[in-house]
């Protein structure tokens, strides 16, 4: 029998907003999203040191020790899963909506129960598409520490719950908006009438500009280039462009890495990593491919990193 007993922590929930619709137009193309989505947040949320509860249909529960780091992930993977869908079509963009709540739990075995995980799913639900709601305990606690800005939206009514939760939405950018569908208290706090939400996230999410850094690449593209002419117009018989152009070409992989969601970052860290010594070896070569043995270390550690993945 699993041992029973209680815990204060930090409730992560998640969910696809439209999943339905989305199922009914491509299920095969849906369920792939949705894996890539996924695979992005939980390890956002293990880099941030919160934990993958349960997963069910589109939905996603993780806790977290610290109430900061909760928020971060969040965030991040709200940033993250923007650059994903900027490259999609507006009806086939999977938005999540994310609550966060601080609060008491039932721990069971490796699940979690209680009012503290009711209060974070009703949060989440009532969260814009692509956008975060926190309790009022979440934001007690971040408000000074987390570089975003905050909403009040009044008191949120929650089943088994007496009283309202006083909710807040986090405000990422200029990108999407974060005011939440549900109905609210007749006591909040006044607040301008927003359009829907699904309607307003989708209609900024199209001026949202393709991540990738373009710009940095046309920048290190017009450097490496100039470097290049330079090095012809004066040239001595040495090839010594090499060298800075191999390093803004890993400048540039770097930046890729950040932005993209296709692949594990920390594995396609390790590639970059492998082909950079493969490049320095190949400028400097004497006769000896001395790249090869950090490369076997490196394709050492990323197979056990790939295997190792949840």
């Amino acid at each position: 029998m699993s041992e029973t007993r209680r815990k204060l922590t930090t409730i992560f929930c998640a969910d696809v907003q439209d999943y339905t619709r989305l199922m009914g137009a491509d299920e095969e193309g849906t369920l792939a999203s949705l894996k890539r989505c996924r695979e992005a947040m939980g390890r956002l949320i293990e880099s941030h040191g919160g934990r993958v509860v349960n997963t069910w249909g589109d939905g996603l529960i993780a806790d977290f020790p610290s109430v900061v780091e909760a928020v971060r992930a969040a965030v991040d993977t709200q940033n993250e899963l923007a650059g994903f869908n900027a490259r999609r079509p507006a009806d086939g963009r999977m938005l999540f909506r994310i609550g966060i709540n601080l609060g008491d739990v039932i721990v069971e075995g490796d699940d979690i129960y209680g009012d503290g995980v009711n209060i974070a799913a009703r949060l989440q639900t009532s969260a814009a598409a692509g956008g975060i709601v926190i309790s009022s305990t979440v934001y007690d606690q971040v408000r000074n520490k987390v570089a975003v800005g905050f909403e009040f939206l009044g008191p949120l009514m929650v089943k088994n719950v007496d009283e309202g939760v006083p909710s807040y939405a986090v405000k990422i950018g200029d990108t999407r908006d974060e005011t939440p569908s549900a109905e609210r208290s007749g006591s909040a706090r006044p607040q301008p009438a927003p359009a829907p939400a699904p309607v307003m996230a989708a209609a900024k999410a199209e001026t949202t500009p393709a991540p990738g850094g373009r710009r940095l690449y046309g920048v290190l593209g017009v450097i490496a280039a100039a470097l290049i002419g330079i090095n012809l117009l004066s040239w001595q018989g040495v090839f010594w462009a090499r060298f800075p152009v191999l390093a803004l070409a890993v400048v540039a992989a770097l930046a890729w890495n950040r932005d993209q969601t296709r692949f594990n970052r920390r594995i396609t860290l390790l590639a970059i990593l492998a082909l950079g010594l493969a490049g320095i070896n190949l400028f400097t070569w004497t006769g000896q491919f001395w790249a090869i043995w950090p490369i076997l270390g490196i394709a050492a550690v990323m197979g056990l990193r790939w295997s190792m993945r949840r």
